[in-house]
């Protein structure tokens, strides 16, 4: 476990019990508020490739990026988009990185990856994903998921073909419609978020959600809110237990923000109009 003075992290990532080897990929850089996950795709070790290379080259571009921005005088809003590019140029560049991989090793030709990461700032957290690996967040005891997978069965749901029930033992579930490295352009969903004391974030490939329900992984977040360490080693213990069917990791985010006592309304509007 990693930890600053903002941000708390836990990564844990497993072959689990059925592949031969780990072509999950799990970041971070608590200092900086970066959390990625990758899970790779490809035959002969390619995909463990293509998810190194992308978590690498999304952290070195960040670190580059974030590290040159100096506070000055402009508007939150404006920092919050700049941070967006960063993470958009970041996670393009390493799909370009992937597909010159491809071209200079015969063997790693036609590797790919899916990627979800997190970038937190303060009150805020950048969300950005490609593939079907996912983000969710534990909020006052209630787990959402924050993406909407790319993948065809998706799709068929969101068309009204297939029930989420349906989706879930569907042989199709794991057929991507986006992911790193397969075509020249990608597009990468971003989105920006509040975050309020006592949030968890939690990044995982589909190792984890294939094997369990969303209801599981959020009374285990329930149950363990305190302690992140053991809340991710349950989570791939019981996802190995249902079957371990696929790579497995996990990587929960805590950030470190204090609980403010809300002004009472009326003190507000004094304080607006002085």
């Amino acid at each position: 476990m990693h930890s600053s003075e903002t941000l708390q992290i836990v990564g844990r990532t497993h072959p689990g019990k059925i592949r031969p080897h780990n072509e999950d990929c799990i970041g971070e850089d608590p200092q900086l508020g970066i959390v990625v996950v990758a899970d790779g795709m490809g035959g002969h070790l390619a995909g463990e490739v293509a998810s190194r290379l992308a978590v690498d080259t999304v952290l070195q571009n960040l670190k580059q990026c974030l590290k040159k921005t100096a506070p000055d005088h402009r508007t939150g809003d404006t920092v919050a988009l700049d941070r967006s590019l960063a993470v958009r140029r970041a996670i393009i560049n390493a799909n370009m990185a992937i597909q010159q991989a491809g071209r200079d090793h015969a063997g790693h030709a036609g590797m790919g990856t899916t990627l979800v990461m997190a970038l937190f700032n303060h009150h805020r957290v950048i969300l950005a994903h490609v593939g079907d690996s996912r983000i969710y967040r534990f909020r006052e005891d209630r787990l959402e998921q924050m993406t909407t997978d790319h993948t065809l069965i998706q799709e068929m749901v969101d068309r009204g073909f297939y029930s989420h029930q349906e989706a879930r033992v569907s042989v199709n579930r794991n057929l991507v419609t986006r992911a790193l490295g397969i075509d020249s352009t990608v597009a990468v969903d971003i989105r920006d978020e509040m975050v309020l004391p006592g949030d968890i974030y939690l990044l995982c490939s589909d190792g984890l959600n294939d094997m369990l329900e969303d209801a599981f992984i959020e009374d285990v977040l329930r149950q363990h809110p305190s302690d992140l360490g053991q809340a991710a080693d349950l989570l791939v213990q019981k996802a190995n237990e249902h079957g371990g069917r696929d790579n497995i990791s996990v990587v929960l985010a805590k950030p470190a923000l204090p609980l403010t006592r809300r002004m009472p309304w009326y003190r507000r509007v004094i304080k607006f109009w002085r």
